[in-house]
């Protein structure tokens, strides 16, 4: 089984070699030591959410504070190419739940998007709050799935922020049950084109509200560069797609 994973803050990790001890503290250690009950000599992971990851085993415990003997000292790589999911703000707590999904299977960031149909409207002090919570789903996945990195999730957008966002990508992907061609096809030909040793390439796959995307947004999109694609036969729900897209990229890609 493997270890638990704690998150501490980026940089934090930087000094750590085989034998020295590290002392986690804060909310983190207070999850350790009176949650989970980690005790001494007990294996654990501790990550800085940028790639490093300590291995090691509980030294000491005591109120708000993990000391862990690290035994080995990894640094991560991103993968060449990283998966963007765009969600657009839905309903019932939809958007949320992808994003958290998407992190699980290994999503590398998450731009929230203000659709022409969403329902939802992040404004004012909201934005700030609903930014923020987000962020804190996607920790708290990315913890769950034990990883050493910790998606981004980036400022939202409206419909123009999101064109240039489309148009400064490698490659753009609106997910349409109208499009012809399936995803697989369109990440294969994009694979198969791209030369070797050009450096980290990104790929957006844009997910619209429970209404659909609207055929404006869908023009813009594609005019700015963005190509549509069929994910399945049938119609996913907003909060079902990106994962699915997600698990599909990194099959094709070579990331799983």
């Amino acid at each position: 089984m493997s270890n638990p994973v704690f998150f501490t803050a980026a940089g934090t990790l930087d000094d750590q070699v085989p034998g020295s001890q590290f002392v986690l503290d804060g909310a983190e250690a207070r999850h350790a030591v009176t949650v989970k009950r980690l005790a001494v000599g007990e294996s654990v992971d501790i990550a800085d959410g940028a790639g490093k990851r300590l291995t090691g085993t509980v030294a000491a415990v005591g109120p708000g504070q993990l000391t862990v003997q690290c035994s080995a000292l990894e640094i991560e790589s991103r993968p060449d190419v990283r998966l963007v999911l765009v969600q657009a703000l839905a309903k019932g707590d939809r958007d949320e739940l992808a994003a958290e999904t998407a992190t699980e299977l290994g999503i590398d960031a998450i731009i929230p998007w203000q659709s022409e149909r969403a329902i939802v409207r992040w404004k004012g002090e909201r934005a700030a709050k609903a930014h923020a919570k987000w962020q804190s789903v996607v920790t708290a996945a990315a913890k769950q799935a034990r990883r050493a990195w910790i998606p981004e999730v980036r400022a939202a957008v409206d419909g123009p922020g999101l064109q240039a966002a489309v148009a400064a990508a490698d490659l753009a992907v609106i997910l349409h049950e109208d499009a012809v061609r399936p995803l697989r096809g369109v990440l294969e030909s994009w694979r198969d084109s791209m030369p070797s040793g050009t450096g980290p390439r990104e790929i957006l796959l844009i997910v619209g509200p429970e209404g659909g995307i609207s055929p404006r947004e869908v023009t813009r999109l594609c005019g700015a560069g963005a190509v549509t694609a069929l994910l399945g036969h049938h119609v996913l729900r907003s909060s079902t797609a990106g994962p699915a897209a997600t698990v599909l990229a990194s099959d094709v890609l070579g990331r799983w």
